[in-house]
């Protein structure tokens, strides 16, 4: 009579199935062919692996001889946070220096604008982040920005665009003509 035993991690134990009885012989046979299977994938992939070294599929891949990020000794939990950054290029400052740098590039995005409505309503927006940062708890250096004044500011752009009007103008005059262009058929034969 065949040995329903298997000898392994649980000892001599005989191999149950859920309803009692022992496991066939024939379980267990599969059970040592995908053992066998599993064992063999594995040289299987390490062959792949060494004949793709040879033919050279892995030189030339980013990162050659740079040593692999992330495995430093200690354990960064904010790890994935800082390669977002860092990918991104994303600047993370406390509002007080994120509104000063926004003052400063204010005119320069104004000047992009054509209409005078959406200038008021970029002040008026840039305006309202500045009072709720006041509002605020401070983090960071101090705020010193201060809200526009909307009406000044739209003059100021309004002197802004007509000064680059007329000097477009005054370019445009002052260049030569263009050339017109001579057509030139070509017959298709």
């Amino acid at each position: 009579m065949p040995d329903d035993r298997d000898p392994g991690p649980g000892g001599d134990q005989p191999r149950r199935t859920p309803d009692g009885s022992a496991a066939p012989a024939q379980e267990r046979d599969s059970r040592a062919a995908a053992r066998a299977r599993i064992a063999q994938q594995q040289t299987w992939v390490d062959l792949q692996v060494r004949r793709a070294m040879e033919r050279g599929d892995f030189d030339d891949l980013p990162g050659q001889g740079r040593p692999i990020e992330g495995l430093e000794a200690e354990h960064d939990p904010d790890w994935w946070l800082k390669r977002l950054i860092e990918r991104e290029r994303l600047v993370v400052l406390p509002p007080s220096v994120q509104l000063r740098r926004e003052d400063a590039e204010l005119d320069g995005r104004l000047d992009a604008m054509a209409a005078e409505a959406e200038v008021r309503r970029e002040v008026e927006e840039f305006n309202a982040r500045v009072i709720a940062a006041r509002y605020r708890l401070p983090e960071g250096p101090p705020l010193v920005t201060m809200p526009r004044d909307v009406d000044e500011t739209v003059a100021a752009w309004r002197e802004r665009r007509d000064a680059r009007r007329a000097a477009a103008r005054a370019a445009a005059e002052a260049a030569p003509p263009p050339r017109a262009r001579r057509r030139r058929w070509r017959r298709r034969g």
